[in-house]
């Protein structure tokens, strides 16, 4: 009998020595890999993001998380008015399909009122995160506070704006408009540097108030400032379109011959290339008796410049749609993002235009 308990005492202590045993062997749960941070970002529409812009290129996209619910975009982009805005709501569209993200986009038509109306749409709608192309740069206070108090944070895209709280938007992605007037004028300064006597420059200026209209003109201005021989002389918008290019041309050159300029400035080449038609009409050759700088890069200013039409263009790059998808994911990942992201253009002339013609995609 004494026997008989021994050997049962023996097996219960065998037992339980094997289910520790198991749990002392069972292997912990693997941590999740983290990415590297790359801190400079080469995106294949060949714009180049500053140093200063810290970005996880490694950053999964919503389609390479199966399990994951796919991130929301609302858009508003401001309109359609030129060739440059088609290609960047396009970059905009196929980046979005590319990066598994849903993108709600509304077109506003250049009206700021329906642009605050998307917005609020979006925040009703509890999209994830908003962007907006702003038409002017004032005005957004109010509807970006609403957006802050829903949690939802929004991108400025192309265009920058002016509020009284930075916190209002977590980063501003697109060009140095400011850089590419300077720009401009260094190239009319250049290009004229053996003129005599008074050089009359005429401006056709994008929409009033949007910030590359103000930019453009304060960084060609800043530029001449000083240099007495040159005065602009003529100045007015024409709304970022071919159109209004053609019709303020139109204007300028049933003045009086002495009053007609001898540079022309256009804040895009919608606009440029709307004037070259005016110019030709009023019996002139655009490009020598009217030098010609436009702002853009689309194809069709580079086969004006080809054909001798436009004298210089000032890049300003439209493809700003995998930039834009890539600060939407890093932003839901809990990244910081420099306030400021801008990507790296340049200038072309007539000597480069046939050479660099074959990569305007745009």
């Amino acid at each position: 009998m004494k026997l008989a308990k021994c050997l049962i005492c023996l097996l219960i202590v065998l037992l339980s020595g094997c289910f520790d045993s198991g749990e002392r062997n069972a292997e912990p749960a693997a941590k999740p890999a983290e990415g590297p941070v790359n801190t400079n970002i080469t995106v294949n529409t060949n714009t180049t993001v500053n140093t200063n812009t810290t970005l996880n290129t490694n950053t999964p996209s919503s389609a390479d998380l199966p399990s994951a619910k796919p991130l929301v975009l609302g858009f508003s982009q401001l309109g359609s008015e030129s060739t440059w805005r088609e290609a960047n709501t396009e970059s905009i569209q196929s980046a979005a399909q590319e990066a598994g993200i849903t993108l709600i986009i509304k077109n506003a038509e250049q009206s700021q009122h329906k642009q605050i109306e998307a917005i609020r749409s979006f925040i009703e709608s509890k999209v994830d995160i908003i962007a907006v192309a702003p038409v002017v740069q004032t005005g957004w206070d109010e509807i970006l506070e609403e957006a802050k108090q829903a949690g939802i944070p929004v991108i400025i895209l192309d265009r920058s704006i002016a509020v009284k709280d930075p916190s209002l938007y977590v980063t501003c992605i697109g060009s140095d408009f400011f850089e590419e007037g300077v720009k401009a004028a260094k190239y009319m300064l250049d290009k004229m540097r053996r003129q005599s006597g008074l050089i009359k420059i005429a401006e056709l200026q994008g929409t009033i108030g949007s910030t590359p209209s103000i930019d453009r003109g304060r960084g060609f201005r800043d530029t001449i400032q000083g240099r007495n021989q040159f005065q602009i002389t003529l100045t007015e918008p024409a709304d970022f379109t071919k159109e209004g290019g053609y019709k303020v041309m139109q204007e300028f050159l049933s003045l009086p011959e002495s009053e007609w300029p001898d540079v022309l400035f256009s804040h895009n080449d919608d606009m440029a290339i709307g004037a070259v038609t005016a110019i030709e009409e009023a019996g002139l050759k655009p490009g020598t008796d009217i030098i010609i700088i436009s702002v853009d890069g689309t194809r069709r200013a580079f086969e004006q410049m080809i054909a001798g039409s436009i004298n210089a263009v000032v890049e300003c790059n439209p493809l700003l749609g995998p930039l834009l998808m890539q600060a939407a994911q890093e932003i839901m990942a809990g990244r910081t993002l420099p306030k400021r992201m801008v990507p790296a253009e340049d200038i072309f002339t007539q000597e480069l235009a046939a050479k660099e013609v074959g990569n305007r995609i745009y």
